[in-house]
């Protein structure tokens, strides 16, 4: 054997230091409030008394955030039998609106769960 083949042994290195948890801050929680409805301006009107609800409160606010509309489209013939060239076009839209909540206090939840919103609004409410 010769002095190049000869492995030699590796300095162990000295364990990293902890960084202690103190320092970080503390868990954020989310209250994420998805609003859809078929017609924008109820739409508006019902995200805008969510914010005031929330903002009574000092709660901190992000958003809303307008999501992309989704249109569902359907194409129909005029006539039951014959005139396959005379048809109607329908389309539904569904406007969506996002709303996050950060660190909600009890209070704020509470009010938002007695809110009284117009019919034609739907309300996914996720705690992330």
């Amino acid at each position: 054997m010769t002095a190049a083949t000869v492995a030699k042994p590796k300095a162990k290195r000295a364990p990293k230091k902890s960084v202690a948890k103190a320092d970080a801050p503390a868990a954020e929680h989310k209250l994420r409030i998805r609003v859809r409805a078929y017609e924008h301006k109820i739409l508006d009107v019902s995200v805008k008394s969510i914010m005031d609800t929330a903002q009574r409160f000092d709660a901190k606010v992000v958003g809303p955030v307008p999501l992309p509309t989704e249109i569902k489209r359907w194409t129909v013939n005029r006539s039951t039998f014959v005139h396959k060239d005379a048809r109607e076009q329908f389309e539904m839209r569904i406007h969506k609106r996002l709303i996050d909540i950060l660190n909600p206090s009890p209070k704020v939840v509470e009010a938002l769960t007695n809110l009284n919103l117009p019919s034609g609004v739907t309300i996914d409410v996720k705690m992330v």
